[in-house]
């Protein structure tokens, strides 16, 4: 029975991402020849999300069969405080962005993101800061043609600066 309602939940995240992945079909068809359609990101983020289901609904299994060849229960306590300041972060990010830019928004988020996550490494958190935001700005400026906020006042003068020092420009 525990097994049942390990699995009831990754099970129907599959299940959704699925069903919402073949709905999406018909958005490509006014798609411009050689470009991307509408539903392609949307439609990776679904593989995404069945993808990461499946790998929490292996976990939650062989934590089943652990804990019964063992008796030994292995699941980490959630900090409420970390929760909470991490969901705040996440709101605080959506709403910096359009004042300070996408770039300088993301570079805050992951290192404070990193920092109320446990990670006190100055060179790991700028590490992870600098190839974090330019590896998402090539993925979206480049790739996808995605229009980033650039942000306001001396934000879009810095955002436009470091496009150009990137090559993105």
């Amino acid at each position: 029975m525990k097994l049942v309602k390990i699995a009831v939940g990754p099970a129907v995240g599959i299940l959704i991402s699925i069903a919402l992945f073949f709905q999406g079909r018909g958005l490509d068809d006014i798609a411009q020849p050689g470009q991307l359609g509408p539903s392609f990101w949307p439609r990776m983020i679904l593989v995404g999300l069945a993808l990461a289901c499946a790998a929490k609904l292996v976990i939650d299994v062989r934590s089943v069969y652990t804990v019964a060849d063992t008796g030994v229960t292995a699941r980490p306590s959630i900090s409420r405080s970390k929760l909470v300041a991490s969901i705040g972060l996440i709101i605080l990010y959506m709403m910096l962005a359009p004042f300070i830019g996408f770039a300088l928004a993301t570079a805050l988020f992951i290192a404070s993101f990193m920092w109320i996550s446990g990670s006190r490494s100055i060179p790991l958190i700028v590490g992870n800061v600098v190839v974090g935001t330019v590896l998402l700005l090539y993925v979206f400026v480049k790739f996808v043609y995605l229009p980033l906020p650039k942000g306001d006042w001396v934000f879009e003068s810095l955002t436009l600066a470091l496009y150009r020092a990137l090559h993105l420009y």
